[in-house]
């Protein structure tokens, strides 16, 4: 659950990752372009414009239908009167007036019936030179939004008039209208018309000879579209594999003197790296060597797809990189340094990529001891960062957050697994963390040098380390905050890659650090709570007074810091800091809580969702060591005040619905006296959902879809009432419709759904069967259907719930056997099936074999070698306990089945610390009933297989 460091897109606690990045890169004047959208284009579809406006909404007399008329494509000219009209309407939907704006949406509904009024657009956007560039450019825009909602109604002739004026007019004198006009050809290109319009991209790439700058600008322009949108079917055979002229056509440019030219035809291949388009393999060692040529190119958009292309190259042809790689790796020092950030930016994802590959340590060892220290550099914040950051701003508590700050939040369905053996339960698997929806949270040059620097040094190692303590030490104690505060996102970089041997220097450095939660700048202090965060795994294995004590002081303060930043920091590392301390913590709950509880009344809307995280990570953390009179009464009110205030369709009921359900599973029984009415609301939230979810069915003109985030949200917080209750759910569910509510939710259409039914099903089963019990000839054919592994969460939920059922059964559970078993077979035996989905089928076989040995025993040799496999990593518990008595009573009904594997049966028995006596008793009269039936000297030629540690543990525990 633990809350993200907010500063960086890629600082994860499981490693450094960027987020993908799509190779989509509208580049041709997209930025302008993308300016004209959101200020012209937005308006007209209803938006504000943030300033209040005294203008009055103009009435007009209806405006006429722009000809009925449907000439051929060539012929066609507008009417005069209705030219005028849609030109003041385009000037109309500039307009901020909210009036105003709907008077022009009207019109607009009415137009759209009149196919005529797209050539009228069409005509603005290409012939009326006369109007400004901003209503041209607009008129472009609403026909592409046109086409893409109704393309397909367009009368032949209208088509024909749009498809022909964007090529005659492609080479506009304007670079806005040449971009519209490129925008508007791929998407008429993208709605199945590259096979209808075979002119098309013959005649662009004619127009690419042209001498007009203008014509060859705006073909490539277009032509860089389509690349983008319909890379896959310019390479297939439905267009008769175009890219065998079009890349031989694009490399010819790469030498021509327009840099935005060039510009174009880089990007324009680049394009087809990736999915190694086989016109592009064919003329690898073209494109290599004019990359090359272009290596040290004055434009800097030329560089930054050169250093594009070699980044794809690396990933999909090393083999052809790897004669030139010392130059490579000479070039991409120079790029991660270029003075334009764009190119280094590129350049640095260089490294990231690298260090993916193979060939990384060998390639790049003696060079990093020139790329570190430009690495380290890069990790500074800019000028520009700082003021986007408001880096000057210490106390900003007190300022309201804005709406766009808050991202949306999405709720992860709850899945169950088993605890594991010699693993610490922690949410590494899961614990990505998001960018923060602030003005750094794109992706730039500090977060990938830090990114890079993660990864190398978990290629590197302690190898990494020659070149960079000497660095760190003048950076961590430099007198310039931005520098030392580098020094402490390299310190946390590292973390991960280096912590052995970063150990011998940690007894010094955790205490500076500590000291730096205090800095007098804010980013000093946020970067030094993630660093902390980072080896919070090796403060924790020190004595609690060494470093334990101090840190966790440290970050409560910072968690009630004047500074919004720091706030988050504080919480994020502090729910990390929970994780790994777990019970350790159990002496400080009263000072913690006192601190999480003050928070609430200080913290504005962004950092209370955090909070929210934080006290949910401390109740899985502590578990029911919280379940004291004294915490429940600090920890319960503000929190049920909260759920109190917020409405039924406010998101902000996901983050406190899921810490309540992580409150409730701690506390048991304490939770009680407020579990009625967070019951109800829960039930209410599933009902509310389903009926808009049919609503919208029946009626998808009438309604809109429902947000299912509530319905799944209040399921999983049932489940945790169910569990943290037990039996005293019974009388609320009793009071209740959940089991009709869970009926419809198991079959509802989105897996997420499902999944968190089939939870709350099995944690119902367990805690008052007496209600599940009615329905189960209904449930178990849904059940037996979600056995589906293509949906890993819901298959392994379902398969868990089916286990818990059949212990309420027993016997009774005969007749449903068939309906599942053979499913639950065909899981278990599936190649990379994922560990907690194998366990959990695991233990359902063998619970079923329990219950109903007869039935499941004759298909012992079908699953016993992976059934065995699957369970010897898992600690002693119940369910464990169950699924080997299961095992044992079918080896009894049928001991041939499990003879071919009997060596994985043994394996799996010596797993087991301290089996139950009865249990240890079943183990032994098989082991040696088969050392009897086999006679002394084969079973002392079939032990001699075991390893050694296996040997000694039957021999010790079971004497054979």
């Amino acid at each position: 659950m633990t809350a993200s460091p907010h500063w960086f897109s890629w600082a994860s606690l499981n490693g450094v990752r960027k987020p993908p990045r799509p190779i989509h890169g509208r580049v041709f004047f997209f930025s302008f372009f993308f300016f004209f959208f959101f200020f012209f284009l937005f308006p007209l579809f209803g938006s504000l414009l943030p300033r209040e406006s005294q203008e009055k909404p103009q009435r007009k007399a209806p405006l006429l239908p722009p000809g009925a008329r449907s000439p051929r494509a060539m012929d066609w000219q507008p009417d005069e009167q209705g030219l005028q009209q849609v030109l003041q309407l385009l000037k109309d939907s500039q307009s901020p007036n909210t009036a105003t704006q709907r008077i022009v949406q009207d019109k607009l509904k009415q137009l759209n019936q009149f196919p005529d009024f797209n050539n009228y657009l069409i005509f603005v956007l290409t012939r009326l030179k006369s109007e400004d560039e901003p209503t041209r450019s607009l008129s472009g825009l609403i026909l592409k939004n046109n086409v893409k909602a109704h393309y397909q109604s367009f009368p032949p002739p209208v088509a024909d008039f749009i498809k022909q004026e964007c090529l005659n007019n492609i080479g506009d004198a304007s670079s806005l209208i040449r971009a519209t006009i490129g925008i508007l050809i791929t998407t008429i290109a993208s709605k199945g018309e590259l096979q209808m319009w075979p002119e098309l991209l013959p005649q662009l790439c004619n127009l690419l000879n042209s001498e007009d700058y203008n014509t060859c600008e705006g073909a490539f322009g277009a032509l860089q579209k389509i690349c983008e949108d319909s890379s896959e079917l310019l390479d297939s055979d439905a267009l008769n594999r175009p890219l065998n002229i079009m890349i031989p056509k694009f490399l010819q440019f790469f030498k021509h003197c327009s840099p935005k030219i060039r510009s174009h035809a880089i990007a324009c291949v680049n394009q087809f790296i990736m999915d190694r388009a086989q016109a592009l393999m064919d003329n690898i060692d073209t494109f290599i060597e004019h990359l090359f040529a272009l290596a040290v190119d004055d434009d800097p958009e030329v560089r930054k797809n050169v250093c594009r292309a070699l980044v794809m190259l690396l990933e999909v042809r090393i083999d052809r990189l790897i004669p030139h790689m010392h130059s490579i790796i000479q070039y991409m020092l120079q790029r991660t340094q270029d003075h334009d950030e764009n190119v280094a930016l590129e350049a640095c994802e260089f490294w990231l990529t690298l260090a993916e590959q193979p060939i990384c340590k060998e390639v790049l060892a003696s060079h990093l001891v020139q790329l570190i220290p430009i690495l380290v550099n890069g990790m500074k914040y800019s000028e520009i960062d700082i003021i986007l950051l408001k880096g000057d701003v210490e106390e900003d508590e007190a300022v309201p957050d804005s709406e766009q700050d808050i991202k949306p939040r999405f709720h992860k369905s709850r899945t169950v697994t088993l605890p594991h053996e010699a693993e610490r339960p922690d949410g590494s698997e899961d614990a990505e963390d998001d960018d923060d929806d602030d003005a750094l949270s794109d992706w730039n040059l500090r977060k990938c040098s830090a990114a890079a620097l993660d990864v190398l040094a978990n290629v590197f190692r302690e190898e990494l380390l020659p070149h960079l303590l000497p660095l760190l030490k003048g950076l961590l104690f430099h007198p310039e905050w931005v520098v030392k505060e580098s020094g402490i996102l390299v310190l946390g970089a590292i973390a991960e890659g280096c912590m052995q041997g970063m150990v011998p220097y940690l007894p010094e450095l955790i205490p500076h650090l500590i000291q730096c939660l205090s800095d007098k700048k804010a980013l000093v202090r946020s970067i030094a709570c993630w660093t902390l965060s980072r080896y919070a795994h090796w403060v924790v294995s020190q004595p609690p007074d060494m470093h334990l004590k101090p840190l966790m002081t440290e970050l409560l303060k910072r968690i009630l810091d004047g500074n919004k930043r720091v706030q988050e920091a504080a919480c994020s590392a502090f729910a990390t800091l929970e994780e790994e301390a777990c019970t350790e913590l159990v002496p400080y709950l009263s000072y913690i809580l006192d601190t999480l509880v003050f928070a609430f009344g200080k913290y504005q809307h962004k950092n209370l969702l955090i909070l929210y995280d934080a006290i949910g990570t401390l109740a899985d953390s502590v578990g029911h060591h919280l379940n004291q009179p004294e915490y429940i009464q600090k920890l319960m009110p503000p929190l049920i005040q909260k759920w109190n205030e917020l409405k039924d369709e406010d998101k902000d009921l996901f983050p406190l619905l899921e810490c309540l359900s992580s409150v409730a599973t701690a506390l048991q029984s304490g939770f009680l006296p407020y579990c009625e009415p967070v019951y109800q609301r829960c039930v209410t939230l599933v009902q509310k959902t389903l009926a808009q979810a049919m609503m919208y069915t029946q009626h998808p003109e009438q309604y809109e879809a429902p947000d299912k985030d509530f319905m799944i949200v209040a399921l999983d917080l049932l489940s945790g009432l169910a569990e943290g209750l037990g039996g005293h759910v019974e009388q609320l569910v009793a009071r209740s419709n959940i089991m009709t509510l869970l009926f419809q939710c198991m079959q509802d259409s989105m897996p997420e759904v499902r999944q968190s039914s089939f939870a709350l099903l099995g944690d119902l089963t367990k805690a008052c069967f007496i209600h599940v019990k009615p329905c189960i000839a209904e449930f178990m054919p849904i059940l037996g259907t979600n056995l589906n592994p293509e949906f890993i969460s819901v298959c392994n939920n379902a398969t868990w719930a089916i286990g818990e059922i059949c212990m309420q059964m027993g016997a009774e559970m005969q007749p449903y056997v068939q309906m599942v078993l053979n499913n639950l077979v065909e899981i278990i035996n599936r190649p990379n099936t994922p560990k907690t989905l194998l366990e959990n089928t695991a233990i359902t076989i063998g619970r079923l074999g329990y219950v109903c040995p007869q039935e499941v025993a004759p298909m012992l040799q079908q699953f016993i070698r992976p059934w065995c496999t699957s369970l010897r990593n898992i600690r002693d518990n119940e369910e464990k306990d169950s699924a080997f008595r299961g095992i044992c009573m079918m080896i009894g009904v049928n001991p041939g089945g499990v003879v071919q594997d009997f060596i994985f049966f043994c394996d799996a028995v010596a797993s087991w610390v301290s089996p139950k006596d009865d249990l240890r008793d079943m183990f032994y009269k098989i082991l040696h009933g088969f050392k009897d039936q086999v006679g002394e000297e084969n079973w002392q030629q079939f032990s001699e297989q075991f390893p050694p540690l296996l040997k000694e543990r039957l021999a010790a525990f079971y004497g054979v």
